[in-house]
């Protein structure tokens, strides 16, 4: 008998006031007819992509994900259009904290049994898919917002509403 599974990732959200930035910003990208706009509520910043995880470890996987970390300051402050069409922002300077959470996943997703990916880590949020020939701002994007906590999030396969919640792990209160 298969296991049931869900193609899942670890994330950063933005804030209220990150998002409402970040919507203005988009709408000042010159958009092929063709590019598809993420929505609101689908922006994030991938910390792992974790692929197809059986449904049966969820408990496991929550408690396992589980790192400490200090909060930080995120800033995406580079526009950029990637292969096959991806438009992004991206940070100039990754903050050495998001360095640490990174490093502290990985060891995590180690300990239980799982294989991080291997390529350099760049954090980005990406804004359309399909948006080759789509012309940047001519000012760089200035969004930013307090990173508080990260999640372990299930990807629906439904466009209409892209992903759950799993679990939320919040930033230590007093980082040593």
């Amino acid at each position: 008998m298969k296991t049931a599974s869900w193609r899942s990732f670890l994330a950063l959200w933005p804030d209220a006031a990150a998002r409402a930035a970040l919507s203005e910003y988009a709408l000042r990208w010159g958009r092929p007819d063709a590019a598809r706009r993420y929505g609101e509520s689908d922006w994030h910043v991938t910390l792992q992509f974790l692929g197809a995880l059986p449904q049966d470890r969820l408990a496991e996987l929550r408690a396992g994900l589980a790192v400490g970390f200090e909060p930080f300051e995120i800033s995406l402050d580079r526009a950029e259009l990637w292969h096959r069409g991806l438009a992004v922002l991206t940070c100039a300077q990754v903050p050495p904290a998001l360095q640490r959470l990174h490093q502290a996943l990985v060891q995590a997703l180690l300990a239980l049994g799982l294989q991080p990916e291997t390529r350099d880590y760049l954090p980005h949020l990406t804004l359309a898919r399909s948006a080759n020939g789509a012309l940047l701002p001519p000012q760089p994007p200035a969004i930013s917002w307090m990173v508080r906590g990260y999640a372990l999030v299930r990807s629906t396969g439904d466009a209409r509403w892209r992903y759950d919640l799993l679990q939320q792990y919040p930033s230590d209160p007093c980082p040593v």
